[in-house]
Formats: structure tokens, C-alpha cells, sequence
């Protein structure tokens, strides 16, 4: 069994540590790192929402996994001195999931919906009623005896996350009052949470240690924490019980993490387009058969960073090289292969 990727921006096993040691999340928004457009936006529509009495508009966030946006819609919960509820688009499978959930929400709550584009079209039916009017219409029986029943539902804010905002429909995304992308984060906010977390779970961790691992985290807060915690491991076993440099090195080496914050699947990744298709082009369905993972895997979990790094690039006859990726791997390949920007 394949152990889980430690630089993955999704959620994993891994992250039920930190439910279990003090809490890492923010939980007020003078508390929240990053994001500063953002939080400003939530901010202003709190207070001008508490001053009226009523729920806060509905939220869609969308962006890369591991930004912070189930940790915002807590923010958001507790800034409004209500609860939040936390579901998913693939656990709502059938009318009545979303309709329970619904009924259970007192006046003023947040229902957060992770992944709010797998939502099925016939759940989906139930939310706009639901966002615009508080209520929601049902059928029960069939044929002649078929009758609607309408339950009202108490004002509710509705928080959507999604890391594929081109597949929501347009008649879900209009119906959210505020739509925010989320960036990556920079290397001193991420910093800035490692030190944080660190002083949270009592971690001795020098500067240059926390700018190392903030290097690595590729801009992502769930990844920070991640690498955070196991070379904080690997201090307490096999160190002084201190993360300093050599802690950090070691233990992100043990994890195979490298120091641009790339992981063997990574590697793997840029090694197969380098030696075995020669920098490009080459389909997504090709490389993943070649490399034998999935190719949303591919697509959604390892292309972005690469991306985002320069080292690969998208093009119309497939995925390519580019100098910068090739010299990661350590291949000298004819320019003529490379991708120039």
C-alpha cells in the first residue's frame, strides 16, 4: 500500500493529528493568516450583516485545496456567534441527505459544503429555494395522491469550496452573494502559521528552520503544517527534541522531500516526460498509463505546483518540459524539446 503523499494539498489521514493535539485553526478573523482581500471582504459583510440582524450572504470559495477555506467558513461561524455544519458534495447523494441537514440548522447558521460541484443535479434542485427563500419543496407519494409539502427552514448562510469552479452550474454559482478565488500563500504568511503552529504544540523551531520549511510548503498552509509536524517527529526520535536544520533536512529527506518541495511522484512525473517522450509533447492519458496513476491524480494533485513552478507547461499538443524541468531532473535535452515561454 502506498503511503500518503505528504506535499498533497488534500485532505488525509495525516491531518486527524491535529484535531487530536491543541487546535492549529484560527478561529477569529484577526487570527487568519493570508487571504487579506478576502478576509477585508468577509469583515465588512459580517459586521454590516450582525448590525442588520440577519444571516450573512451566502459564500462560494474556489481555488486549490488546503487554503484555509473550511477553516474561513468556522471564522465565519464564530465571528457570527453561531455554528457551522460541515458536509461535502459526494456525501449529499440523495434529496433527503441535504434536506435533514437543512432542517437541523438553527437561525443564523453556517452549512459548509465541501466540493460543492459533485453536488448531484437532483439535490442541487433543493438548494436554490433553499438559499433564496428558506424553505424547501418536496414531493411526497406518487401518481394521483402526489402532493408538495413545503418546510420552512430558519435563515441559514451557506459557504461553498470548490476546486473546480468551471464545472458549477451557472444557476448555483448567480444565487451566492459573495465569490472569492483564493491565492497561494506567500513565504512570510507561511511562516508566519509555522511559527504559530509551533508555539501551539510547544515545538522549540529556530528561524532559519521555519523559513526552510516554508520554502518547501509549496504556498500551501496545509502542507506547512504537514511538514511541520513530521520533522518535528523526527527531532523528538532521532534528534535533539529542537527542529533545527538538521532536523528539517533529515526528516524531509526520510519523506522524500526535496528542496524545492517536490516529492518522488513528482520527480517521477518530470524524469517520464524527460527520458521516456523526450520533454513533449505528450497527452495527460499517455503519461498516466506510463507512470501508472490515475490522471485526475496527475491533473488535479501534481500538474498544478509543476505549473505553478515553471517546470512544466500545458500546451494544445500536450504536456511539455521546460528548461527549468528538465534541469530539475538532471536531463540535457535539445532545446528544440523544450517549451519556451
Amino acid at each position: 500500500m502506498a503511503r500518503e503523499r505528504l506535499v498533497s494539498a488534500e485532505a488525509g489521514a495525516q491531518d486527524a493529528e491535529e484535531a487530536m493535539g491543541p487546535a492549529l485553526r484560527p478561529r477569529r478573523l484577526q487570527e487568519y493568516v493570508g487571504q487579506k482581500d478576502l478576509v477585508e471582504r468577509v469583515r465588512i459583510a459580517v459586521q454590516a450583516a450582525k448590525g442588520r440582524g440577519e444571516p450573512m450572504d451566502h459564500v462560494l470559495l474556489h481555488g486549490p485545496p488546503g487554503l484555509g477555506k473550511t477553516t474561513l467558513a468556522h471564522v465565519i461561524a464564530a465571528e457570527m456567534g453561531t455554528r457551522a455544519m460541515v458536509t461535502s458534495g459526494p456525501a449529499l447523494t440523495k434529496a433527503g441527505d441535504l434536506v435533514g441537514t437543512l432542517t437541523r440548522l438553527g437561525a443564523g447558521d453556517v452549512l459548509f459544503i465541501d466540493e460543492i460541484h459533485r453536488l448531484p443535479a437532483a439535490v442541487e434542485e433543493y438548494i436554490y429555494p433553499a438559499m433564496e427563500e428558506y424553505r424547501v419543496d418536496f414531493t411526497v407519494d406518487q401518481g394521483m395522491h402526489a402532493r408538495l409539502v413545503t418546510l420552512p427552514l430558519k435563515p441559514f448562510t451557506l459557504i461553498g469550496a470548490t476546486t473546480r469552479a468551471g464545472l458549477l452550474t451557472q444557476a448555483l454559482r448567480s444565487r451566492f452573494g459573495l465569490t472569492h478565488h483564493l491565492d497561494f500563500y506567500g513565504q512570510e504568511e507561511l511562516e508566519h502559521i509555522l511559527q504559530r503552529a509551533a508555539d501551539l504544540l510547544g515545538v522549540k523551531i529556530d528561524s532559519a528552520s521555519v523559513t526552510t520549511l516554508a520554502a518547501r510548503s509549496r504556498g500551501t498552509p496545509r502542507v506547512a503544517l504537514r511538514l511541520l509536524r513530521r520533522v518535528r517527529d523526527w527531532a523528538q526520535v532521532k534528534g535533539t527534541g529542537r527542529v533545527d536544520a538538521a532536523a528539517v533536512t533529515a526528516g524531509l529527506a526520510l519523506e522524500g522531500v526535496d528542496t524545492n518541495g517536490l516529492d518522488e511522484l513528482d520527480r517521477k512525473y518530470l524524469r517520464t516526460l524527460a527520458r521516456t517522450y523526450r520533454g513533449g509533447p505528450v497527452g495527460l492519458e499517455t503519461l498516466a498509463a506510463t507512470i501508472g496513476e490515475d490522471s485526475d491524480t496527475l491533473e488535479d494533485l501534481v500538474e498544478p505546483f509543476l505549473l505553478r513552478s515553471e517546470l512544466l507547461a500545458r500546451t494544445r499538443q500536450g504536456r511539455r518540459l521546460t528548461a527549468a524541468g528538465a534541469s530539475m531532473v538532471g536531463e540535457r535535452l535539445e532545446v528544440s524539446d523544450l517549451f519556451e515561454p
